[in-house]
């Protein structure tokens, strides 16, 4: 029995060699997509700009006001609470003011001047 097993076991292996000597792979695909053109033809994506800088300011009036600058250079997010729901505004165009309804900052950096719904413009220092 002893001089057998390899002989058996060189016989299994190449038994088992021998299958699927296919040189083609065989492919199988599902239904065609019934949305292929749509999004051939569809408008490239823009992705949101990414936050490029964040400053905490302290304002005149002693409050405190957290401002996202953002890499497109036209967008800001502004939060009058640390951990607050942002405020976004936009500018026109680069280097001018950021503004939403009843918000406005201006400028960038370490002074900024914002102007909040119901207040007067702010001089603000990070």
């Amino acid at each position: 029995m002893k001089y057998y097993l390899p002989l058996i076991t060189a016989a299994a292996l190449s038994l088992l060699s021998a299958c699927n000597q296919n040189d083609e792979p065989e492919v199988v695909g599902g239904p065609a997509d019934p949305m292929a053109q749509q999004l051939a033809n569809a408008a490239p994506v823009e992705l949101p700009p990414s936050v490029k800088e964040s400053h905490q300011y302290r304002c005149k009036d002693n409050s405190l006001i957290f401002v996202d600058f953002m890499s497109d250079d036209k967008t800001v997010n502004l939060r009058l609470k640390r951990d607050s729901a942002p405020t976004k505004l936009v500018a026109a165009n680069p280097g001018e003011a950021f503004t939403a309804e009843g918000y406005s900052v201006e400028g960038a950096g370490k002074e900024i001047t914002v102007t909040l719904p119901g207040k007067d413009a702010l001089s603000c220092k990070a």
